[in-house]
């Protein structure tokens, strides 16, 4: 089923290409921080979905004159995402059958945390935009999922043998993904090149423990830092066999 984010993306794909000077693409991208001139517009949903979801875009895309010379570019902005977001809930609606509506939408302060991140592309020339998801669907609950997940619960699960090692430290790494590569190409590398992996940027990254794939997620920014947000995880069982090289 599609979800408030779906629509708003498909949605907002459309409306810049076609409401923006010189039809700029906008694409997914890796996470990357915005400038100090950053700013950002939320929008307040209600009805059968709840919360807040806001957009961030890098300062200098207000430089750009991509509604016309002589234009107010941020309250332009603010009116385009405005207008994307009203359109998201009415896609949503159709596609879904949820009934959610803009209750409010207002300029804010960027987010922390980014669930994730776009580049809007023109010529040479890119721009980052940060989405921040906050939305939720308090008539689908799952109370099964959220009580299986909830803190302390894998862990009265454990055998007392095992509980004692829950403060080791383990080193953990994330894997965005791997290539072969001759030994030539390797030695011909040098500043500004660009190494292609095999995983599409949509695709989830792995978290690595010893050499297990403990959980996987989306790339997202925290504080400036790149961070995981956890989508799946392997099975307990699973996640103890990755310590077995560590002793």
């Amino acid at each position: 089923m599609k979800t408030y984010f779906d629509c708003w993306t498909s949605v907002a794909a459309a409306l810049f290409s076609q409401a923006l000077a010189g039809e700029p693409e906008l694409v997914e991208s890796l996470p990357q921080p915005l400038g100090e001139r950053s700013f950002a517009f939320a929008a307040t949903l209600g009805g059968d979905l709840e919360g807040r979801f806001s957009v961030a875009l890098d300062g200098t895309i207000a430089d750009a004159p991509f509604f016309g010379e002589g234009v107010d570019q941020k309250s332009a902005w603010s009116e385009l995402l405005r207008e994307t977001s009203e359109a998201a809930a009415g896609q949503l609606l159709a596609s879904a059958g949820l009934n959610c509506r803009v209750v409010a939408f207002d300029e804010t302060a960027p987010e922390a945390r980014a669930s994730r991140c776009y580049q809007l592309r023109s010529g040479a020339r890119a721009w980052t935009i940060l989405v921040s998801d906050g939305v939720s669907d308090p008539v689908k609950k799952r109370a099964g999922t959220e009580e299986e997940h909830a803190p302390g619960a894998a862990a009265s699960a454990l055998s007392p043998g095992v509980a004692l090692l829950l403060d080791v430290e383990l080193e953990a790494s994330l894997r965005f993904g791997s290539r072969e590569m001759p030994l030539g190409e390797i030695l011909d590398l040098g500043p500004g090149d660009v190494v292609e992996l095999d995983r599409p940027v949509t695709d989830p990254v792995d978290l690595i423990v010893g050499d297990k794939i403990v959980a996987r997620g989306e790339v997202v920014l925290v504080n400036g830092n790149f961070g995981l947000r956890v989508t799946e995880v392997a099975a307990p069982k699973k996640r103890l066999e990755s310590i077995r090289c560590l002793f």
